[in-house]
């Protein structure tokens, strides 16, 4: 039986609050050389929520910012095609300035080159978004088995935190699950005071938290935590044993955490990854196997393994089980072109059952 006392019967399984974005994919081609772009919609909280509703079959929705103009008009068609429920701020554009949904570039890399990805995240409209923007009361009303929020948009402004916040209490009062996937953002969080004020933002944030993902540099930075530099450590990133040392600094600090999970990666190329995973639950220790990945396309591959870790758990599944299953739906993301899986729910399962790459007949 899980510690997170899951409700069993809700409205939602599974409700995800963050900042939605277009991804420009020139493939493998550089930037300064492109002509064509694929477009991929994202956004840390919403993939999760796409994955679980789109692969798994769970019952989810975003709370986000909307823009009204051509591309949030596609965001739109985008998440309606995955089945997620949209609970939308809207904003108007000005025809000019914005406000904006955010833009991603992020190409694919290819071998011995690495992935580039940068943003322009001028005038966003997520950010703007600030407490009482949203009806939690009402939002919760049906019941919500799991809230799902990240670091990434708690950067993005003051007024984004505070909201996180505000939707995590209102969560807990009605016995929902909430998790916070840390994505310590340097370059975000010196925007609005650096480390410092990171830290302190997230330490609030991490008070109203059952669930953590986030690597060791995430737990090291975002919780101010010491530990080994993690750039230093070039033959120890696939030992969990230095993750769950700073769980147990974790767990003491914030004795309201019951679970902390995050994957274990080796980049050899961009192409070629060892890959694993670990999850601390209630005081017991799990680890995956670790498999080499031969990958299309990264991004989005820890929000992959939050979501199907999450579905597990939701399905009450062996605590075990759940982390192949993230394990597993992790990796098979990496094999599609965007952010958000391809998967379904059998091919998960079967690969996270030790299943191959052998033709399907």
């Amino acid at each position: 039986m899980s510690v997170l006392n899951i409700k069993s019967e809700a409205d939602l399984d599974f409700l995800a609050l963050g900042a939605v974005v277009h991804r420009l994919d020139p493939g493998t081609t550089v930037f300064r050389k492109a002509r064509e772009f694929k477009v991929h919609v994202s956004g840390g909280e919403y993939n999760c929520a796409a994955n679980l509703s789109d692969c798994f079959g769970l019952n989810t929705g975003v709370c986000t910012a909307m823009v009204n103009y051509g591309i949030g008009e596609l965001v739109q068609a985008r998440i309606q095609e995955t089945g997620v429920r949209p609970f939308y701020k809207h904003f108007e554009h000005d025809g000019v300035h914005g406000p904006n949904i955010a833009t991603v570039y992020s190409d694919c890399g290819c071998g011995v080159r690495a992935p580039v990805v940068f943003y322009n995240r001028s005038n966003e409209a997520g950010a703007m978004l600030k407490p009482g923007d949203f009806d939690w009361d009402k939002l919760f009303s049906g019941g919500v088995k799991w809230f799902h929020s990240g670091g990434i948009f708690a950067a993005l402004s003051a007024s984004t935190s505070e909201l996180v916040i505000e939707a995590m209490k209102a969560a807990r009062a009605k016995g929902t699950i909430c998790s916070f996937d840390l994505n310590y953002r340097a370059k975000l969080w010196n925007k609005l005071g650096g480390l410092e004020k990171g830290q302190e933002m997230i330490a609030k944030i991490v008070e109203n938290v059952d669930v953590l993902f986030g690597n060791e540099e995430d737990l090291q930075k975002g919780l101010g935590f010491s530990g080994p530099e993690v750039e230093e450590k070039k033959d120890s990133k696939l030992d969990p044993e230095t993750f769950f040392q700073m769980i147990e600094k974790t767990v003491a600090k914030y004795p309201n955490i019951k679970m902390v999970a995050t994957t274990l990666r080796e980049v050899h190329t961009t192409n070629r990854h060892d890959w694993g995973a670990v999850l601390w639950i209630g005081g017991e220790k799990h680890v995956a196997p670790t498999c080499q990945l031969d990958v299309l396309d990264r991004i989005g591959g820890g929000d992959g393994f939050a979501s199907g870790l999450i579905y597990g758990l939701l399905d009450g599944r062996p605590h075990e089980e759940a982390l192949r299953l993230g394990w597993a739906h992790g990796a098979l993301l990496t094999t599609f072109s965007g952010d958000i899986s391809n998967a379904k729910l059998p091919e998960v399962e079967a690969f996270a059952q030790g299943g191959s790459a052998r033709v399907q007949r």
